[in-house]
Protein backbone atom coordinates (compact mmCIF):
# COMPACT_ATOMS: atom_id res chain seq x y z
CA UNK A 1 0.00 0.00 0.00
CA UNK A 2 1.14 3.63 -1.08
CA UNK A 3 2.00 6.36 1.78
CA UNK A 4 -0.74 8.18 0.12
CA UNK A 5 -3.18 5.31 0.16
CA UNK A 6 -2.28 4.69 4.02
CA UNK A 7 -3.07 8.40 4.72
CA UNK A 8 -6.66 8.68 2.94
CA UNK A 9 -7.59 5.44 5.00
CA UNK A 10 -6.21 6.89 7.98
CA UNK A 11 -8.31 9.98 7.60
CA UNK A 12 -11.76 7.87 6.22
CA UNK A 13 -11.37 6.19 9.76
CA UNK A 14 -10.70 9.61 11.48
CA UNK A 15 -13.59 11.45 9.77
CA UNK A 16 -15.89 7.99 10.30
CA UNK A 17 -14.70 7.79 13.86
CA UNK A 18 -15.99 11.51 14.09
CA UNK A 19 -19.18 10.65 13.03
CA UNK A 20 -19.84 7.63 14.90
CA UNK A 21 -17.88 8.08 18.42
CA UNK A 22 -20.76 10.29 19.64
CA UNK A 23 -23.36 8.51 18.70
CA UNK A 24 -22.04 5.11 20.13
CA UNK A 25 -20.71 6.58 23.38
CA UNK A 26 -24.56 8.11 23.86
CA UNK A 27 -22.91 12.19 23.88
CA UNK A 28 -26.11 13.96 24.27
CA UNK A 29 -28.26 11.34 26.02
CA UNK A 30 -29.46 13.87 28.91
CA UNK A 31 -30.15 16.62 26.27
CA UNK A 32 -34.08 16.77 24.96
CA UNK A 33 -32.48 17.60 21.11
CA UNK A 34 -29.29 16.11 21.25
CA UNK A 35 -27.71 17.45 18.35
CA UNK A 36 -29.60 20.46 17.60
CA UNK A 37 -28.06 23.32 15.94
CA UNK A 38 -26.14 26.35 16.80
CA UNK A 39 -29.16 28.81 16.37
CA UNK A 40 -31.65 26.18 18.55
CA UNK A 41 -28.84 26.58 21.13
CA UNK A 42 -28.14 30.01 21.11
CA UNK A 43 -31.72 30.67 20.63
CA UNK A 44 -32.52 28.86 24.13
CA UNK A 45 -29.25 30.13 25.73
CA UNK A 46 -30.29 34.05 25.18
CA UNK A 47 -33.64 33.09 26.57
CA UNK A 48 -32.79 31.41 29.90
CA UNK A 49 -30.13 35.01 29.72
CA UNK A 50 -32.29 37.45 29.21
CA UNK A 51 -36.55 36.25 29.25
CA UNK A 52 -37.47 39.64 27.73
CA UNK A 53 -35.18 40.25 24.96
CA UNK A 54 -36.59 41.17 21.64
CA UNK A 55 -35.22 40.38 18.29
CA UNK A 56 -33.80 42.89 16.02
CA UNK A 57 -35.03 41.16 12.90
CA UNK A 58 -37.81 38.81 11.92
CA UNK A 59 -36.78 35.42 9.36
CA UNK A 60 -38.06 36.25 5.63
CA UNK A 61 -39.62 33.48 5.57
CA UNK A 62 -39.98 30.50 8.29
CA UNK A 63 -39.90 27.40 6.41
CA UNK A 64 -43.06 25.00 7.59
CA UNK A 65 -41.22 22.39 9.24
CA UNK A 66 -37.72 21.14 10.48
CA UNK A 67 -37.87 18.73 7.33
CA UNK A 68 -38.28 21.47 5.12
CA UNK A 69 -35.75 23.45 6.67
CA UNK A 70 -33.14 20.73 6.20
CA UNK A 71 -34.11 20.19 2.83
CA UNK A 72 -33.67 23.80 1.88
CA UNK A 73 -30.19 24.00 3.74
CA UNK A 74 -29.12 21.00 1.91
CA UNK A 75 -30.07 22.45 -1.28
CA UNK A 76 -28.06 25.38 -0.28
CA UNK A 77 -24.96 23.32 0.25
CA UNK A 78 -25.61 21.85 -2.75
CA UNK A 79 -25.55 24.53 -4.61
CA UNK A 80 -22.35 25.73 -3.13
CA UNK A 81 -20.63 23.16 -4.21
CA UNK A 82 -21.60 22.99 -7.35
CA UNK A 83 -20.29 26.28 -7.96
CA UNK A 84 -17.06 25.42 -6.26
CA UNK A 85 -16.65 22.72 -8.56
CA UNK A 86 -17.56 24.67 -11.27
CA UNK A 87 -14.97 27.44 -10.66
CA UNK A 88 -12.07 24.99 -9.40
CA UNK A 89 -12.97 22.94 -13.16
CA UNK A 90 -13.41 25.83 -15.14
CA UNK A 91 -9.86 26.90 -13.39
CA UNK A 92 -7.97 23.51 -13.54
CA UNK A 93 -9.57 23.50 -17.74
CA UNK A 94 -8.34 26.79 -18.55
CA UNK A 95 -4.39 25.54 -17.22
CA UNK A 96 -4.56 22.15 -18.56
CA UNK A 97 -5.56 24.23 -22.50
CA UNK A 98 -3.02 26.77 -21.80
CA UNK A 99 -0.39 23.52 -21.29
CA UNK A 100 -1.69 22.07 -24.02
CA UNK A 101 -1.27 24.81 -26.01
CA UNK A 102 2.42 25.81 -24.86
CA UNK A 103 3.26 22.47 -25.38
CA UNK A 104 1.93 22.22 -28.79
CA UNK A 105 3.70 25.94 -29.77
CA UNK A 106 6.91 24.19 -28.59
CA UNK A 107 6.24 20.84 -30.17
CA UNK A 108 5.80 22.36 -33.66
CA UNK A 109 8.87 24.68 -33.30
CA UNK A 110 11.54 22.81 -33.32
CA UNK A 111 10.46 19.98 -35.46
CA UNK A 112 10.68 22.34 -38.91
CA UNK A 113 7.85 20.54 -41.28
CA UNK A 114 5.32 22.12 -42.90
CA UNK A 115 2.04 21.27 -43.44
CA UNK A 116 2.54 19.02 -46.86
CA UNK A 117 4.46 17.29 -44.51
CA UNK A 118 8.26 18.46 -46.32
CA UNK A 119 10.96 18.80 -44.11
CA UNK A 120 12.59 22.03 -43.56
CA UNK A 121 15.88 22.91 -42.35
CA UNK A 122 15.25 25.14 -39.02
CA UNK A 123 16.64 27.96 -38.77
Amino acid sequence: MSRNAKINTLLVLIVVALAVLPLALGLGDHKEEPFAGADAQAETAITELEPDYEPWFSPLYEPPSGEVESALFALQAALGAGVLAYYFGLHRGRRQAEARAADAADGSAGTGTTSGGATTAAP
